[in-house]
């Protein structure tokens, strides 16, 4: 005979539980399960339990429940309540019993209305705890993951609905890039009806998917779009979109947050649970992680897991899978990063969905401005078009709202507001050069550089290869002449763009095994036909110790791509002569590939002045005192100071002259006038700061 067992969890302990691998109820279900009982499904606070009543006793079940309870939770007995034990085989009701049925029949009317209202109170009760859990895995999750099954209709496994999946799939062939996805999506496509037919979902269902895509690259769009095309498709019932991240150790807390996500699926819905694994991507042989994929595998009816890399090279993508693929099906999706052209494209749609469009100078515009967000390697992908969209629209709304008009097609002149480099219209880059304090030595170089290229191009010979090197001291104008650089070989046709992108050494490198060379390519693609500008590039290279360092590997990526592309682009590294001595001298590939070498000599003190006199000109009026004060600070900087490595030279310079900008702006605004004149008592006040304010070191006088 079947008696059953109702097993009640305390809600608020519950709760206090809700960070652990796994709730409750799982636990207990996995333990008494083992001791031969059977388990319902359960849900956070309610369990059935059956037993064979002829084997067992009621009161020994109930014992074996509360040992096993005690064993998971000790010295918390009192959060669970087991409920009277019901008889499942009412056929074998004593014959006394069936004798008495008719008697009872009026207090059996009585009994159904209380079993009513209690009905009621529980299930109100049960509707409170779901909203509290709800709430209590925080904003980010979608509700849907713990919706109730009641009012579900249809056949096991969702109902198709053909014209949703339809539209979801003509979304996804409308994303820009992202092939491989495309490929997947139709695919799911295809072999929904059929998996539908066989009622095989458990084939489906038992694959996961390995994603390698870099950061703002659309990753939650993607997942959102695959798991409602899962679920429009009739594949099965699709819960909510969760995303986890593996910690680097091995105990439970790396784990913690993605066994719970696996786990948190209602009934008979399926969750999509994206796990991100990179910084276990060298370690996915380790036994936790092992052990990890096994909670995967048995969970393969309840969630859906998506495992997501950086874009990494594809051996060791085929690496990762392989490691996966030991227990579960894996199926591998790259994300390649955008190209402009594609970026080009992504942002005409975003302005199409905001019902705006630009001009072909507004286009140039946006162009320069993806430029100015790539140029200091730091680019996130989709997040940043949009910001840069968004920017766009609010300007001409601005402008629209200020001039009265409705006007919907952005110009040259409203995006050019959004460009941080205004180029003086009309200065050849020759011009600008000329315009430089000091620099004499590079000025020479640089015109003769420029003419053994045209030379070269003129007599109909190869290419040149136009890589180099700029070897100085912080401040002496390493960055300025390679704009000015990339303008005027722009202006003579040798290059096809001529924009500038600059980049710190180490940002070449990837943070994980694998995801360096795809960088650095990225960041060379991106400056085909323009300029890449690599400062302390000698960062890149830190000795020949055997030590496992991405620098050496962005190196032998950044070698082949200026050999590849040797005449399409200029790599200009810079840094300090002593480090760049080393690291020519550690990678001879690297030097014969850099033909041109400019030495930039410091600044002496007379041009230090005319350097910070050229920037008071050119911003701001100025008293009479002003500028002999200042030349007078300069003269009298001693050696010491200006031989120091750590001297920014020309960077000093620009500080001290925005310090004294913001003396006389701040003295201006209180004084209530309306333009900012520059005064020697400004100067004065700037260069007593303590990052201005020189002094010699004493020195140690023996004696009394």
């Amino acid at each position: 005979m079947k008696k059953t067992l109702e097993l009640q969890f305390d809600g608020t302990w519950v709760l206090s539980h809700r960070d652990d691998a796994e709730l409750p109820v799982s636990a207990l279900r996995t333990k008494l399960s083992a001791l031969g009982f059977e388990c319902g499904e359960g849900t956070f606070t309610e369990l059935s339990v059956t037993f064979d009543g002829a084997a067992m006793s009621a009161a020994e079940a109930k014992q074996r429940i509360c040992d096993a309870f005690n064993a998971l939770y000790p010295e918390e007995s009192s959060a669970l309540t087991i409920a009277e034990e019901t008889d499942e085989d009412a056929d074998e009701k004593a014959p006394e019993e069936e004798a008495d049925e008719s008697d009872a029949d009026e207090d059996d009317a009585d009994t159904d209305d209380e079993n009513e209202a209690r009905r009621k109170a529980l299930e109100a009760r049960r509707q409170e705890l779901l909203r509290r859990l709800r709430a209590s895995f925080g904003p980010d999750d979608d509700e849907e993951e713990f919706e109730d099954d009641e009012d579900d209709e249809g056949e096991e496994g969702g109902s198709a609905d053909a014209a949703s999946a339809a539209a979801t799939l003509a979304k996804i062939e409308a994303l820009v890039g992202a092939k491989e996805f495309k490929a997947l999506a139709r695919e799911i496509a295809d072999i929904a009806p059929e998996i539908v037919r066989t009622g095989t979902q458990e084939v489906f269902l038992g694959q996961c998917y390995l994603f390698s895509i870099g950061d703002g690259c659309g990753l939650t769009t993607y997942l959102t779009l695959l798991a409602r095309l899962i679920g429009e498709t009739g594949l099965c019932k699709m819960g909510g979109v969760r995303e986890e991240k593996l910690g680097h150790g091995d105990d439970d807390d790396a784990f913690r947050d993605a066994r719970r996500a696996l786990w948190s699926g209602s009934r008979g819905r399926v969750g999509l649970v994206c796990i991100d694994i990179s910084e276990r991507m060298g370690r996915t042989d380790s036994l936790a992680f092992k052990d990890f994929l096994r909670t995967v595998e048995k969970h393969s009816e309840s969630a859906i897991v998506v495992f997501r890399v950086p874009f990494v090279e594809k051996d060791v993508l085929a690496r990762i899978r392989y490691s996966i693929g030991d227990l579960l099906n894996v199926r591998t999706v790259s994300f390649p990063p955008f190209g402009q052209e594609e970026i080009r494209r992504f942002a005409r749609s975003e302005m199409e969905r905001y019902h705006f469009s630009l001009t072909k100078s507004a286009w140039d515009c946006f162009s320069e401005r993806i430029t100015e967000e790539k140029s200091d390697g730091r680019f996130y992908g989709i997040n940043t078009v949009k910001k840069v969209v968004k920017e766009l629209v609010y300007q001409k709304e601005l402008q629209n709202a200020r001039r009265g008009t409705q006007d919907t097609v952005i110009g040259g002149r409203d995006a050019k507001k959004l460009c941080a480099r205004e180029q003086p219209a009309g200065v050849t880059g020759e011009e600008m050069l000329s315009r430089l304090v000091g620099s004499e030595s590079v000025k020479r170089q640089i015109a003769e550089i420029v003419a053994q290229i045209e030379l070269a191009l003129q007599s109909g010979g190869e290419r040149p290869c136009l890589h180099m090197r700029f070897v100085g001291n912080p401040g002496t104008g390493k960055t300025t002449v390679a704009r000015i650089l990339g303008k005027m070989l722009k202006e003579r046709g040798v290059l096809r763009i001529g924009n500038f992108f600059e980049c710190a050494g180490r940002d070449l490198c990837g943070r994980y095994v694998g995801e360096t060379a795809p960088k650095t390519a990225s960041i060379c693609r991106d400056a085909y036909g323009s300029v890449l500008f690599i400062d302390e590039a000698y960062s890149l290279y830190r000795g020949d110790d055997g030590s496992r360092d991405y620098g050496r590997e962005a190196l032998d990526t950044l070698i082949a791509e200026m050999e590849n592309h040797r005449s399409d682009f200029v790599v200009i590294m810079a840094g300090y002569p002593d480090e760049m001595a080393t690291l020519m001298e550690g990678n001879a590939g690297l030097a014969s590939r850099m033909p041109y070498t400019l030495e930039f000599p410091n600044f002496t003190r007379e041009q230090l002045g005319e350097i910070f006199a050229s920037m008071v000109r050119g911003h701001f009026a100025c008293d009479e005192q002003l500028l002999p004060a200042a030349t007078a600070y300069f003269m009298a900087l001693p050696d010491e100071f200006l031989a120091a490595k750590k001297f920014s030279n020309a960077r000093f310079v620009r500080n001290i002259f925005e310090r004294t900008w913001a003396k006389a702006a701040m003295r201006c605004q209180l004084a209530g006038k309306q333009t900012v004149t520059l005064t020697k008592e400004d100067f004065e006040h700037a260069s007593a700061e303590k990052d201005f304010a020189v002094s010699l070191p004493k020195k140690l006088r023996l004696g009394f």
